[in-house]
């Protein structure tokens, strides 16, 4: 077993929504930003430079993201 706490499903709904509403902004401004210092190059290179930051944003955040769309498991069954 891991030492590290883990979240509840409250503050994982919290973080994931922090995340959406200003994290995804921040890194789509900086990918954009990344993309005009490479100086506009070829589509295909811009296509995949973006694909490969688009996954790359979430992979730190998967643990978070993991069943928050789920009904809240730590509700008693009697208040769902």
């Amino acid at each position: 077993m891991s030492d590290t706490p883990r979240l509840s499903y409250k503050a994982r709904r919290r973080w994931a929504l922090v995340i959406l509403l200003v994290g995804m902004p921040a890194y789509i401004v900086a990918a954009v930003t990344l993309i005009s210092w490479i100086d506009r190059p070829s589509m295909l290179v811009e296509l995949i430079v973006y694909v490969v930051l688009g996954l790359l944003w979430a992979l730190p955040f998967k643990f978070i993201f993991r069943g928050v769309g789920q009904a809240d498991p730590d509700a008693n069954k009697d208040e769902q």
